[in-house]
C-alpha cells in the first residue's frame, strides 16, 4: 500500500495546491477516513505555513511542540480530523478542524479556554460487563457512562486529554447544526423535525430554512447558538 498520495487525487475536502508537487503525506490509518482528515504534515506545511519542509515538520514533533486534542504528536502521518484541536503551546496558538462552505477541511483559529475542550457526536453504542454503557464517539474516542441518557446523533463537550463530559447537545428541535458533508457542507441551519425512514436508510433532518440532509452528516454545535466559533468566520 502507498505511503503517499499523488496530489491530483487527493480528497475534495484537502485544501491543499494539486499543482504544487507531485506527492502529499498520506494519513496513518486512525479515527477518521482519508477524506475527513488531513495529516499533520499537511497541516503545519500547508495549511499554517509554519515551515516548508516534511523534514522542519519533524523537528516540530521531535521537540514535543505540537499538540492534537492535548495530547502530543509523535508522527508526521497523523490524522486531524473534525472538530480535532490543534496546539501549538510555544506559541499560544491554538486551532479547531471543521469544514468550511466548499467541503473544504479548515482550521479556525481559537482561544486557549475554547481549546481545552471539542465536540464529539456519537455514533454508536454499547453496553458492556456490569451494566454501564460504552458511547462511541465519531473520532475514536469510547467514553463509559453510569447512566444511558444519551441518543446517537447527540454530541458531548468534552474535556481534554481527560475526556470529561462537561455538557450535552441533543439532536432535536431548535438545536443548531453544521452540516458536515454533501452539498449543503459548512452550513449552520436550525433543526425543525428528525424524520425517520422506518427503512435501511438513514433517519432525514429538516432544517427551519427549508433544507434537509440525512443524519450522519449532522454535527449538534449548541442550542440557542453555537458554541464553536464558525467556519466562514476565521477559516485558514
Amino acid at each position: 500500500m502507498s505511503k503517499e498520495l499523488r496530489r491530483l487525487i487527493v480528497p475534495k475536502s484537502w485544501p491543499v495546491k494539486r499543482k504544487a508537487h507531485y506527492w502529499v503525506t498520506k494519513p496513518s490509518p486512525g479515527a477518521h477516513s482519508i477524506s475527513g482528515s488531513v495529516p499533520v504534515n499537511v497541516v503545519a506545511r500547508d495549511m499554517l505555513g509554519l515551515c516548508d519542509t516534511a523534514n522542519e515538520v519533524r523537528t516540530i514533533i521531535s521537540n514535543k511542540d505540537m499538540l492534537v486534542d492535548g495530547k502530543k504528536v509523535t508522527n508526521i502521518k497523523q490524522g486531524v480530523g473534525l472538530m480535532d484541536v490543534v496546539s501549538f503551546p510555544k506559541m499560544d496558538a491554538h486551532y479547531r478542524m471543521l469544514v468550511d462552505r466548499r467541503g473544504k477541511l479548515r482550521l479556525v483559529k481559537v482561544a486557549e479556554e475554547m481549546a481545552s475542550w471539542k465536540l464529539c457526536r456519537i455514533e454508536n453504542k454499547t453496553t458492556i460487563r456490569g451494566g454501564k454503557t460504552q458511547l462511541n464517539l465519531h473520532d475514536g474516542r469510547n467514553v463509559l457512562v453510569e447512566e444511558d441518557n444519551y441518543k446517537t446523533g447527540d454530541v458531548l463537550k468534552i474535556e481534554m486529554p481527560s475526556q470529561k463530559i462537561l455538557d450535552v447537545y441533543k439532536l432535536a428541535q431548535g438545536n443548531m447544526a453544521l452540516i458536515t458533508s454533501g452539498s449543503h457542507a459548512g452550513k449552520v441551519a436550525v433543526v425543525e423535525e428528525i424524520i425517520p425512514t422506518h427503512l435501511s436508510s438513514e433517519n432525514l433532518v429538516n432544517f427551519t430554512d427549508g433544507s434537509s440532509t440525512t443524519k450522519s452528516k449532522v454535527f449538534i454545535i449548541g442550542t440557542t447558538a453555537s458554541e464553536i466559533e464558525l467556519p466562514e468566520e476565521a477559516a485558514i
